[in-house]
């Protein structure tokens, strides 16, 4: 049988060259801004315009691990309040119709939960998010303005 994943599949599954890892706990990574800094996850709202407005990716910070199902039972209570907080603060900011949860780890495998608020006009309904499926490179970063302003709503809302 052919082989279909990466040969180094395994080691950085282990965490060998985790971007994740080796970024620490900053403020801002690839663009994007932290808006909460829990016990174990920082959440960062996404500045690239996805077409889901409130895009947000909680990133585990604990340690190297590539599945919820390496944690123990209390790191996994922590960690999915602390998800479940930050979806919470995006639904009263947003107010989307629906939030989707994503936990892939297929290219970067390190635990990490893509939060990505739905919304009624978005294009495409009953289906994964279009925008994170096939991006559109022409689309523009969120506006200075609109972004600096979410990032400042959900951090009170999430100092709460």
């Amino acid at each position: 049988m052919k082989r279909t994943w990466d040969e180094d599949w395994d080691e950085r599954k282990a965490g060998k060259g985790c971007p994740m890892c080796a970024e620490g706990r900053p403020d801002e990574t690839y663009g994007n801004a932290r808006v909460f800094t829990g016990r174990v996850s920082d959440a960062y709202l996404v500045r690239g315009d996805i077409g889901q407005p409130g895009y947000t990716i909680v990133i585990w910070r604990g340690g190297h691990i590539a599945d919820l199902t390496e944690l123990s039972d209390a790191d996994a209570t922590t960690y999915l309040r602390e998800v479940l907080k930050v979806a919470r603060a995006l639904e009263a900011h947003y107010r989307p119709a629906k939030l989707n949860f994503e936990m892939l780890g297929n290219t970067v495998p390190h635990l990490h939960t893509h939060i990505v608020p739905r919304y009624v006009t978005d294009d495409s309904p009953g289906q994964p998010a279009k925008g994170l499926m096939q991006p559109d490179p022409h689309r523009k970063p969120v506006a200075d303005d609109v972004f600096h302003r979410d990032v400042a709503g959900l951090r009170v809302a999430l100092s709460r």
